[in-house]
């Protein structure tokens, strides 16, 4: 099947519904225009095609291509609007080369209405966002966004935040939801989304997953099926016979059911064993966050420890010594970053994803 490559959003939608019902060819969204090559016969189906190829991040090892059927796709849409209150119409804030952003025009295209656009070519602005709401508060129908955190954060003064409350639903998908963020934005709509591009986009909203999607827990790992599941990675079978199992996505995070609802503890190789000490990097991250703008702990290899703690901070107020006694008093000594600097800013790979591996590198300079 001949593939596009390097499409804008306006051309993505004007390609999706090709797309998605077969007489088109599938895409791969990006930055710029480049060959895509042909899918390999188990990667496809003339029954039900290959929409749309997306690239993850990489922001913890090699990035992918995973494929998306047109299927996958289209039930993580219905499913969706099924939570959200029934069908509406979507601004589009987050990049359409990431699978919130498509997931944004296929909801549009399933809906049967066009998506207002945000201009994203200079980067996020709260006014320019607060514009556009206002244009799609202006039309008939029910109204949604989908968003990262750090744009939320952004968006909860003035304008912005008035234009947020107008809504009736703001996927937050892309990282986790601080309790300190969610508490900065009571009184809004969101529905925090765990998911991800082998889903089809988020799947389990606050906790409770989507209608015809299942999970489950497999040796602590999250697992997930239903038909928003891709097919797997293109020219990766080695990595789509261990992640795919039996009808099973095996993610990489770790979870736990409290009261009926999944709850996400970090990933499975975010775990630091530090002399022993087995220290889970999600939560000294969540504490640092508490006295931060932002945060990021990863685990660097050390001769003596084998590994060790270390973090990047971000917070012109940042108090190293407190922070690192803040970690101490509620974590205990092994779980405080022996390696700890403040930055401008974390690296990030797609819309809300720290670049752990740059973080690393950062770190080790």
């Amino acid at each position: 099947m001949r593939q596009v490559a390097g499409i804008t959003p306006e051309a993505l939608l004007e390609h999706l519904p090709a797309a998605l019902d077969g007489s088109g060819p599938a895409l791969l969204p990006g930055d710029s225009p480049g060959p895509a090559g042909v899918l390999a016969p188990n990667e496809d189906s003339p029954h039900d095609p290959t929409a749309v190829l997306v690239r993850t991040s990489g922001s913890t090892g090699e990035p992918k291509e995973v494929l998306l059927a047109a299927s996958a796709l289209r039930a993580s849409a219905m499913a969706t609007h099924t939570r959200l209150g029934g069908p509406g119409r979507w601004l589009l804030a987050t990049p359409a080369r990431f699978i919130g952003g498509i997931q944004v025009l296929v909801r549009s295209l399933v809906a049967g209405f066009d998506p207002v656009v945000m201009d994203l070519s200079s980067g996020f602005r709260a006014e320019a966002f607060a514009e556009r709401c206002l244009e799609l508060l202006s039309l008939p129908g029910r109204h949604y966004t989908a968003l990262v955190p750090t744009q939320l954060a952004r968006l909860l003064a003035g304008p912005a935040r008035e234009a947020l409350a107008a809504l009736d639903g703001i996927v937050l998908g892309g990282a986790p939801l601080s309790p300190e963020l969610r508490a900065a934005a009571e009184g809004l709509p969101i529905v925090s989304a765990y998911g991800m591009s082998e889903t089809a986009s988020g799947c389990v909203y606050d906790g409770v997953p989507l209608d015809g999607v299942n999970v489950r827990l497999v040796d602590s790992l999250v697992a997930i099926s239903g038909p928003v599941l891709a097919r797997g990675y293109r020219g990766r079978p080695d990595l789509t016979a261990k992640s795919f199992v039996d009808g099973w996505f095996v993610t990489s995070d770790l979870g736990r059911f409290t009261g009926g609802r999944l709850e996400i503890l970090g990933r499975a190789d975010d775990v630091i064993n530090t002399g022993g000490v087995k220290v889970p990097a999600a939560a000294v991250q969540r504490l640092l966050e508490q006295h931060v703008d932002a945060a990021c702990v990863v685990a660097l290899d050390d001769p003596e420890w084998g590994q060790i703690v270390a973090a990047a901070v971000v917070g012109p107020d940042a108090d190293v010594d407190g922070l690192r006694q803040a970690v101490r008093d509620s974590l205990g000594a092994p779980a405080v970053p022996k390696v700890l600097r403040v930055i401008d800013e974390l690296p990030l790979t797609g819309p809300g994803k720290v670049d752990r591996i740059a973080v690393r590198r950062y770190l080790t300079g």
